[in-house]
């Protein structure tokens, strides 16, 4: 599957890394092409606050204003706000057709709704757009699980609505909208997953993204309800894994059905000194077998035994940090707690990622035919 959008095309299945300030951290735009990276995800919350949708829209939205000449996702922020509530309710209240938040838990608020949560997307000029919805914890109860699924139902029908007024006002071509995506919610319910997905899909949406946790308490995914909630989507649709980003969990939800990515974890982990390789019984990229459990490894550079070590990080990979430096360098940077090795190790971390989606296409989808 292939999404034509307004600033360029992507190839499915695919990894977007987390942008969510407007920057994927310690690296730039001429990094993240090198690297291979299709597109980004940005969160309206957080540029809701700063810089701010003015300031975006002045600038001429958030491509030029990051100086990105390819797509950008905005998740619409909703699952950051009700993790704050959920945490301290001093920081906001939802309601049914609305969020009232407060950043600092002080007086100001933040009256967050689908149809300025749309209008802020459409000022950020992303090329897929997502809509407000009521996340939950697996551990809420039945009664809270329902009450999201229907408010979810109900923003995402305000949400295309605005959707569709904003593009009929100001007369935008088919060649130029974002696309809209819908999230499922239901938490652990077959029941309300079903029901979640059966009025989305009446509504219409552009792609469908999985809602809610999908790890349980222990950290392993919730196989069950996310292989439910996929068959659940069009399969002439985006399926959106949200938040899963462990490779062997995407491969996983590859084979589900799930066909576009975001998570921290390549980013985050470079900053912790941790890089992701493919394993050393692999000779070349075409002996790479996605489907043997052991197909990657991680490791710490900070160990002793890269002191000495000339080899690369990984001899299979042809990135910036590959090609030119050795894994003793590398250390040597971290131990001077030099920003370069955090530039360097998330260079790595990113294109192991768009290999891994580059297998995917190859491996999982002839494996699903």
């Amino acid at each position: 599957m292939e999404l034509k959008l307004k600033n360029g095309k992507v190839v499915l299945p695919n990894f977007f890394p987390d942008g969510t300030r407007g920057i994927v951290k310690c690296v730039d735009s001429f990094d993240l092409e090198h690297a291979k990276i299709d597109g980004i995800v940005m969160n309206t919350y957080h540029l809701l606050l700063s810089p701010g949708t003015n300031i975006i829209k002045k600038m001429g939205g958030l491509n030029k204003f990051v100086n990105w000449n390819k797509p950008i996702l905005t998740d619409s922020g909703g699952f950051q706000v009700f993790s704050l509530i959920r945490e301290n309710p001093m920081y906001g209240e939802i309601r049914n057709n609305q969020i009232i938040f407060r950043p600092d838990g002080n007086k100001k608020k933040i009256i967050f709704t689908p149809e300025k949560c749309i209008q802020a997307q459409f000022a950020y000029g992303s090329d897929i757009i997502m809509c407000l919805d009521y996340c939950t914890h697996p551990d809420d109860s039945i009664e809270i699980q329902e009450k999201s699924v229907n408010i979810t139902i109900d923003w995402a029908k305000k949400c295309k609505e605005e959707y569709l007024k904003i593009i009929k006002n100001n007369k935008i071509p088919e060649n130029n909208k974002p696309l809209l995506f819908a999230i499922i919610q239901g938490g652990s319910s077959f029941e309300l997953r079903k029901k979640c997905a059966s009025e989305l899909k009446k509504i219409g949406f552009d792609g469908y993204g999985f809602g809610g946790w999908p790890l349980d308490s222990e950290g392993n995914l919730v196989r069950d309800i996310l292989e439910y909630t996929a068959s659940l989507m069009p399969d002439d649709t985006p399926k959106y894994a949200m938040g899963v980003g462990k490779p062997e969990e995407i491969v996983e939800c590859a084979k589900m059905g799930y066909n576009l990515f975001d998570c921290v974890i390549p980013t985050r982990e470079a900053r912790k000194n941790k890089l992701y390789v493919f394993s050393d019984k692999y000779n070349s990229i075409d002996d790479i077998n996605i489907n043997e459990s052991d197909f990657y490894k991680s490791y710490y550079i900070m160990d002793d035994k890269y002191i000495i070590d000339s080899l690369p990080v990984s001899n299979l990979c042809d990135c910036h940090l590959c090609k030119n430096f050795s894994r003793a360098y590398l250390r040597h940077l971290y131990k001077l707690n030099e920003m370069q090795a955090f530039r360097l190790a998330t260079i790595h971390n990113l294109r192991f990622y768009s290999m891994l989606m580059e297998l995917i296409r190859k491996q999982v989808i002839k494996w699903m035919i």
